[in-house]
């Protein structure tokens, strides 16, 4: 609640539970790896320029995430319910007074004060964490049936260094072409499907830059048939898609299971489909499915959208 009393967001996303319980928490720097743990999360806290998190919260921009507003809008700060109210919450959280041993302590999912957990003594032996599943590696053309858990989100990462490139995803009709220009998500239109696939943005990490997105196949429309996972050149450099080096798509979903495919560095090519994603039958049982591609376009985005029926000026 900022000094305007309005509610804003300043944190974003989706946490299953077992990727909670399998991270220890002890410390207030723990809690700052919960975005690690999420799905298509976004935080107004950010990093400056020498490092340090920011001081201040301003809210997230409702307008880049689809369905967000609507959320904000149905949310009631009612007091006279009988409930705790979201201002009485947020005195409560911030409120330096000793734990009430009166408290439901019987309630693992209670709100308890700052202070309460801070003076919290005993802690509850560590979890044991599992590690992480290596990724599969795909070869050009491999086909696989997609786990049910891929289909509740599935996280897309296009990893690269070199020159600069852009993720472009497409929504397509069992005719292979898109709906509408609605179904094309790049830069300049970030999401579709009413955030059923969407850019989740690019950044540098290190030596290379990575750009993510997000595919909920259980969300996507029935004429949706198919999802192309593309990238392209920038235009303005004239540079093909020879120039990416360490160039890597990864895909994995909330179970662990991941894979990744290294499209090829095809210098006579400026786009190129990597992945596409599509619905398929197995033993009568719809299915999702992911073919590992690496086929391009030597006349770039503008070549790549008017094959998949995207109106290019």
């Amino acid at each position: 609640l900022p000094d305007t009393q309005r509610l804003g967001f300043v944190a974003y996303g989706r946490w299953t539970r077992q990727a909670i319980e399998s991270t220890p928490w002890r410390t207030p720097e723990d809690a700052l790896r919960f975005l690690d743990i999420g799905q298509d999360t976004a935080c107004s806290v950010t990093t400056t320029a020498s490092g340090n998190l920011s001081s201040t919260l301003k809210p997230l921009d409702t307008t880049r995430i689809a369905g967000l507003q609507a959320l904000l809008d149905g949310a009631q700060d009612d007091s006279s319910s009988g409930e705790p109210s979201l201002a009485d919450l947020d005195i409560a959280l911030g409120a330096n007074t000793p734990p009430d041993p009166r408290a439901g302590v019987g309630d693992p999912y209670r709100i308890r004060a700052f202070a309460e957990w801070k003076h919290q003594t005993l802690s509850p032996p560590p979890v044991p964490v599992a590690p992480p599943a290596a990724s599969a590696v795909l070869i050009a053309g491999q086909t696989l049936v997609l786990p049910e858990e891929a289909w509740q989100g599935l996280r897309v990462s296009f990893t690269f260094a070199g020159a600069d490139a852009d993720l472009t995803l497409f929504l397509l009709g069992n005719d292979g072409r898109v709906c509408s220009d609605e179904d094309f998500v790049f830069y300049n239109q970030p999401s579709a499907a009413d955030g059923g696939a969407r850019l989740l943005g690019k950044q540098q990490e290190g030596s290379h830059t990575v750009e993510r997105a997000t595919v909920h196949l259980s969300a996507l429309p029935d004429r949706v048939h198919r999802v192309a996972v593309a990238i392209n050149m920038d235009v303005d450099t004239g540079l093909t898609c020879g120039s990416l080096t360490h160039a890597t798509l990864d895909l994995d979903c909330v179970s662990g299971t991941a894979w990744t495919f290294r499209p090829p560095a095809d210098p006579s090519i400026r786009a190129m489909v990597i992945t596409e994603l599509y619905r398929h039958s197995v033993d009568g049982n719809p299915v999702w499915k992911l073919r590992a591609l690496g086929q391009g376009w030597a006349d770039g985005l503008d070549g790549l959208a008017r094959a998949y029926g995207v109106d290019v000026e």
